[in-house]
């Protein structure tokens, strides 16, 4: 079953950022995941809600998504996002489509 993490980023520090953006690719692929969006021009249709980026990745199952968020891989990265960046992030386990 698909699993989609939906990620809401401001950032506050671009040099930072610019860093981890550029390690951060390959430890989502290791981990089988791909990005479905990265960043770009935001349209709001409706609410309140006005992200500044948004970054929607694609894993396989929970298994995959959870093994990336947890590994080595990752945990070595992602101090400059959290340095960078104010970030809200969800997993979401998606119903099988008709």
């Amino acid at each position: 079953m698909p699993v989609h993490v939906i990620i809401d980023i401001k950032v506050i520090n671009k040099d930072i950022y610019g860093e981890y953006i550029q390690k951060v690719p390959p430890t989502v692929k290791r981990f089988g995941g791909r990005y479905l969006a990265r960043g770009g021009k935001i349209t709001i249709l409706s609410g309140d809600w006005h992200p500044e980026r948004v970054i929607l990745l694609e894993f396989d199952n929970m298994e995959q998504a959870r093994n990336w968020l947890t590994s080595r891989e990752y945990a070595e990265v992602a101090p400059l996002r959290e340095k960078s960046t104010i970030t809200n992030a969800i997993l979401i386990e998606s119903d099988p489509l008709p």
